[in-house]
């Protein structure tokens, strides 16, 4: 599960003053009519809305919890942890596990495997889920391998099957379509104006109050700039960071971080540090952020150049900043930035 650390800038002033964690704030001169802060899907959330109410937070919360309860892979009565726990039977499936599982599967097909929600066992192995760090030997990761296989997952109708041995984990996008279903709630309920941060993926709704696009920091992975490396407007779309700059351990001076190359079952080792995405979709916006780390610089543009539908902030490991044409004139680098600007177009 991605924590990328993203910060929502009110003005430029802010800009030069701020190096603390990323977390959305809103205008001096605008304050939010509605605001909270709930812990879900293992991270801290806060929800600002603008012209909002409590009803709508409450209706908010309440749908993300919804979601916690159904996906988890961790909770005994979610629809995951059944299907993980089901010996290779068949399990009801709800529409939202449903919809996921589709667009995991689509992603993974699209990606030659670069996302496989069947990676559990191995993320378990090397200790990101419990803290408790190492690294597997060979033997151990091959195994493992052998039951990593998104392709075996059917569904048919509302039945999912899963077969024995194997374990699925929707943590790679199911923040991000938590977002997405969220502000979708949001709209139809009449808000047009919010900021939704879900541990870091950020989901707008509209612009801001006084009708400017949200400004967003982009974390700088090599932490050459004290914090953040650019900005980025956006109105109405979600922004969505996988890197290694936060989930990892080292050892031997080795930094080992926990974005699995599915090919492997080690870190993936792309070139890439930090994959930011922008688009409509917080579900396909949380998957690409992950499967394009894994695929590297060149087939990820590939990738954008035939499926568009986002855009795309990929940072090297030589600080160079790739961001394609739908965003040149939306990101900003920070003054005196040690990183190299790349304007990629189609």
């Amino acid at each position: 599960m991605k924590r990328p650390f993203l910060l929502a800038l009110a003005c430029a002033l802010l800009l030069t003053g701020c190096t603390g964690p990323a977390q959305p704030t809103h205008t001096p001169t605008s304050d939010p009519t509605a605001e909270s802060t709930t812990f879900a899907m293992d991270t801290v959330m806060t929800f600002r809305l603008y012209g909002g109410t409590e009803e709508d937070l409450t209706a908010v919360t309440s749908r993300i919890l919804s979601l916690e309860q159904d996906l988890s892979v961790t909770l005994e009565d979610s629809q995951v942890y059944a299907l993980n726990h089901s010996g290779g039977e068949p399990v009801t499936a709800g529409e939202d596990f449903l919809a996921l599982l589709a667009l995991a599967k689509e992603l993974g097909n699209r990606t030659g495997g670069a996302l496989d929600v069947t990676m559990y066992p191995v993320v378990k192995a090397w200790g990101f889920t419990t803290s408790e760090y190492h690294i597997p030997d060979e033997d151990t990761l091959s195994a493992l391998l052998a039951n990593v296989d998104y392709t075996s997952v059917t569904v048919e109708g509302d039945q999912v099957t899963l077969p024995a041995k194997m374990e699925l984990d929707l943590g790679a996008i199911a923040k991000g379509y938590a977002g997405e279903m969220a502000a979708n709630l949001l709209r139809e309920r009449g808000v047009t104006s919010a900021i939704l941060n879900l541990g870091g993926n950020v989901q707008t709704v509209g612009s801001k109050a006084d009708g400017s696009p949200w400004r967003i920091g982009v974390q700088d992975p090599q932490q050459t700039t004290g914090g953040y490396l650019g900005v980025l407007e956006i109105r109405d779309q979600a922004m969505v960071t996988s890197g290694g700059y936060e989930r990892y351990f080292e050892e031997d001076g080795v930094r080992y971080w926990h974005i699995m190359d599915p090919h492997t079952g080690a870190p993936a080792r792309s070139g890439l540090v930090s994959v930011t995405i922008v688009g409509d979709k917080g579900g396909l916006c949380d998957g690409l952020s992950t499967s394009l780390f894994v695929l590297g610089r060149e087939k990820a543009l590939d990738y954008w150049r035939t499926y568009g539908g986002f855009e795309a902030i990929l940072i090297d490991d030589q600080n160079n900043i790739w961001v394609t044409g739908g965003l040149k004139n939306n990101f900003t680098l920070v003054a005196d930035s040690p990183y190299t600007l790349n304007i990629v177009e189609e």
